[in-house]
């Protein structure tokens, strides 16, 4: 036991209750202060990120004929909170490399080498696939989606009535965040999966017996996300299957191999 302790060390020292608190506290006080201001940062170009999320929609409504597409807001306050949120979300986006970092330093002295090393590798992977999966979202759905919806628009309308898109600002950019969120987040389980067979809780071979259900859970899991549009939810749900597909061979990779006696 003592040669397996000197071969993978641990770096925690004694600390009192205390100090740990006070650890802490120091953890999250940086953890908020990169937070405020790349809040601060994000407000003062919140007009350009939204300019940014409203693209794919500006260029669907020219695609329709529409030479100057814009978005209204219907309440005296609601441009301003949008700005907020716009400069909420921007800001935990930014500052999330720099939490994760705190939350790092304040659990690694407690790791032995050997876990510190199995963990790197997934924290790596955890922001790299969600700007992946945000991309997927922002580049390739959002078109064929807003397509879909802008497509309702009709110059005659019922009774000769035109029916024209009126988007709003808020509920925008709330889809937005919420489409982004929600491929940012599913396009994490590679990472939850792997890590569960690293640590022996799931197999690969469970993951291939569970293939038919996640397959069903994958469809699940995009209709309750997304919009209730067919482009949208299959545009979650193959990415879905594809991860989940790629999360079989890593787990094989990385499960602890069968003891032989």
């Amino acid at each position: 036991m003592a040669d397996i302790e000197e071969d993978d060390p641990i770096d925690d020292k004694p600390m009192p209750l205390l100090d740990h608190l006070m650890e802490l506290r120091t953890r999250l006080i940086w953890s908020i202060a990169a937070f405020v201001v790349c809040f601060i940062g994000s407000y003062y170009f919140s007009n350009r990120i939204y300019f940014f999320l409203a693209e794919p929609l500006a260029e669907v409504l020219r695609e329709q004929g529409n030479p100057d597409p814009h978005l209204i807001y219907t309440q005296l306050y609601e441009a301003f909170f949008t700005r907020i949120k716009v400069a909420f979300f921007a800001g935990a986006f930014i500052a999330f490399p720099i939490i994760a970092n705190q939350i790092w330093l304040f659990v690694a002295p407690g790791l032995y080498r050997s876990e510190k090393r199995a963990l790197l590798p997934f924290l790596a992977a955890t922001p790299v696939l969600f700007v992946l999966g945000a991309a997927l979202a922002y580049y390739f759905v959002f078109p064929f989606a807003w397509r879909f919806f802008a497509s309702f628009q009709s110059d005659t309308g019922g009774g000769g009535v035109p029916i024209e898109l009126l988007p709003r600002v808020s509920e925008y950019l709330d889809l937005v965040m919420k489409l982004i969120f929600a491929f940012g987040l599913t396009f994490e389980l590679p990472v939850l999966l792997t890590l569960l067979a690293k640590v022996g809780i799931i197999s690969s071979k469970g993951l291939k017996r569970s293939r038919r259900y996640a397959y069903v859970g994958m469809f699940v899991i995009a209709a309750i996300l997304a919009p209730p549009d067919v482009i949208t939810q299959t545009g979650l749900a193959l990415p879905l299957i594809a991860l989940y597909e790629i999360s079989i061979f890593a787990a094989k990779m990385v499960e602890p191999k069968p003891v032989e006696v």
